[in-house]
């Protein structure tokens, strides 16, 4: 009812499109009632029909009508008018890009135009699409669909184990809310009309400032060469947030990524500049092992000193980094160094004023994704489409397959399927791009991640050392060989990142930097807190990060108030909700088994609820007061459930 009445509201009181949009932001915004209101952007320009994006609008009010009524009457099939909300609000969006992009081949077409004002008016309708009043409904209408098929017990329990993505959700929401104020706050509405704006004018112009800042900071995920960009700020990412995720599970906070970072890049660094050209592209290998080793030692330390002596790891990591840091500038200050009154040459420093190495061997960089996905020409790119169809094999072998071993076949099935379709590609105009097979390797470690710490009896000492470290000693685990092994594993994980700027080239050159951004070590502990110290979801907190810092420089370029900074207030904003947990009470997100909800209704007490072997759940029924007493007694008297 929530979800409905929202949408109802954003598609009768917001834009519901953006006919056109000027560089600046300036835009044509269509109302519901058909209005349209001109604050600038290209006033010459004609806009596409718009009738039966109305009209889709219009049916799109009823169906989430229907919705609500059925979810106060709490029918059975609302989720069927719910899902046609979202289709039909979808369709309206379809339509409408088809019109603009219509429109803008009509300009491309028409001879009469100069070179200059065809691409403003090109730009003008490419810029244009759905706003609020469509972007809401769409969001509304799988609410909907899902609350109501959550009445059926096998999506009860699909929806039921995704239970963990409530805190991370409702933090980006309440931060999405909070930068929208901030917003508004700071960004005066784009009006370049020459006319001031009425009461009803200027809400529909705040509205639609937030709508398209927005837009802009996730703009990247729609275009090829922006996503490359993203995914390539995204890799060091997630080799720090499966660091910091990984000694999270073990009970141990490691605020090392930096130096770990660095003095990874710095083994890389020696490997590719000083090893054998003879080896080929087996240097390159060489070089990404000894960055792991590299941040490996740079972890194991801090794990030595508090298996040993019970130190803090923290203040232990913490000046770690700055010893990293100091060998850093010792090997690429200068050329020389002075001692016991000497002067000694050093070899690592290339010539001139600038702190980097010599530039790496050929046979140590890591070549780009572009260049691994090709199979066309140099001249005629084409990206292979092998991996779609890999990983589409995959998903559906491990849905069907009801064997043993089920995930090794879908794994050798998607490795027969990608190698057979892996010269399928389509043709693409994709301009350079530095996103490197460091962010392969970084995919592999996040799998690897999840099956060592899930899937062996390693991940589970491991994890038993994290929850309780007395219980764990107890049951035979060795607490300080777990405590050393989290921590040098956290350092390998860490170090790795540095491939991606050594190796990868990320900094447009193959080699050790004074500019390498060490600070994405610091970063990696707000991405494994979004993504709840898991390894999927430390992806894709880093592709959120990553989309929000490449959206954010076209923010600032676009907007004169909203700059890149407001890129670093929504991260704090999402680390600082998070802590909070997402202000979600306990019950909604860490409920009480179904089971014992049930037997605690049928005996009223928690002390004489066992629970069944087998019990029926049922979705619809929430947990009753006497079940709040119950766990209220059992906290005073110490838990005996």
């Amino acid at each position: 009812m929530t979800a409905s009445g929202v949408a109802i509201f954003a598609l009768l009181l917001t834009p519901l499109v953006a006919l056109g949009r000027s560089f600046d932001g300036a835009a044509s915004l269509l109302t519901i009632g058909g209005q349209v209101l001109n604050a600038g952007g290209d006033s010459g320009a004609a806009l596409p029909s718009t009738g039966t994006t109305l009209a889709l609008a219009w049916a799109t009010v009823l169906l989430l009508a229907a919705t609500m009524f059925g979810a106060w009457r709490r029918q059975n099939w609302f989720w069927i008018t719910g899902a046609l909300a979202f289709v039909a609000s979808f369709l309206a969006v379809l339509l409408l890009n088809r019109a603009l992009g219509q429109a803008a081949a009509d300009v491309a077409n028409n001879a009469s135009l100069r070179a200059g004002a065809k691409r403003a008016l090109r730009n003008f309708y490419e810029g244009g699409g759905m706003n609020l009043g469509l972007f809401v409904p769409i969001v509304s209408g799988l609410v909907a669909a899902g609350a109501g098929l959550s009445s059926r017990q096998v999506w009860w329990d699909r929806f039921n184990r995704m239970r963990g993505l409530l805190v991370p959700v409702s933090a980006i929401a309440l931060a999405v809310l909070v930068g929208a104020v901030i917003v508004l706050l700071v960004q005066p509405p784009v009006n370049t009309s020459g006319q001031p704006f009425g009461l009803w004018q200027g809400w529909l112009a705040h509205t639609d400032l937030v709508y398209f800042v927005y837009s802009t900071l996730f703009a990247p995920i729609t275009r090829l060469n922006p996503l490359l960009d993203s995914l390539k700020l995204a890799t060091p990412l997630i080799f720090t947030g499966l660091a910091v995720a990984f000694s999270f599970r073990a009970g141990l906070f490691n605020i090392g990524g930096p130096g770990q970072l660095t003095m990874g890049a710095i083994a890389a660094m020696l490997v590719g500049v000083y090893g054998p050209e003879s080896w080929g592209w087996g240097l390159a290998v060489a070089a990404v092992v000894a960055a792991g080793l590299g941040g490996a030692l740079w972890g194991a330390i801090p794990g030595f000193l508090k298996a040993r002596f019970g130190s803090s790891e923290v203040i232990n990591t913490i000046m770690l980094n700055y010893i990293a840091s100091g060998i850093f500038v010792f090997l690429l200050g200068s050329n020389t160094f002075p001692f016991f009154g000497k002067q000694y040459n050093m070899p690592f420093k290339a010539p001139g004023d600038q702190a980097q190495s010599l530039e790496l061997h050929s046979g140590a960089r890591l070549p780009t994704i572009l260049q691994v996905l090709n199979v066309g020409t140099p001249e005629q790119m084409k990206l292979s489409l092998g991996w779609i169809f890999a990983a589409a094999a995959f998903l559906l072998a491990h849905f069907f397959l009801k064997v043993k071993n089920k995930t090794l076949i879908s794994m050798g099935l998607a490795v027969l399927v990608g190698f057979l379709t892996w010269r399928v590609g389509v043709p693409a105009n994709v301009a350079g791009s530095q996103l490197n097979v460091s962010f392969l390797i970084a995919l592999a470690c996040a799998a690897l991640f999840s099956v060592l710490m899930w899937r062996t009896a390693t991940g589970y000492g491991l994890r038993a050392v994290g929850l309780s470290p007395k219980a764990a000693e107890y049951g035979g685990i060795s607490v300080a060989k777990n405590t050393i092994l989290a921590m040098t594993l956290s350092g390998m994980l860490a170090g790795l990142a540095g491939t991606h700027y050594v190796q990868g080239g990320a900094l447009d050159e193959y080699r050790l930097k004074q500019s390498i951004p060490v600070n994405v070590g610091f970063d990696g502990i707000a991405v494994a807190l979004m993504g709840q110290n898991t390894p999927i979801g430390v992806v894709a907190s880093s592709v959120l990060f990553g989309t929000l810092d490449t959206g954010g420089v076209d923010a600032d370029l676009k907007l004169d108030a909203v700059n890149r900074d407001i890129v670093t207030v929504l991260k704090a904003l999402v680390v600082l909700f998070i802590a909070a947990g997402g202000f979600l009470s306990r019950r909604m997100v860490n409920p009480p088994p179904p089971q014992l909800v049930q037997a605690v209704n049928a005996t009223g007490k928690a002390e004489n609820a066992e629970l069944p072997a087998k019990a029926e759940t049922s979705p619809t029924h929430s947990p009753q007061p006497n079940v709040a007493r119950a766990s209220e007694e059992n906290t005073r008297e110490g838990g005996k459930s």
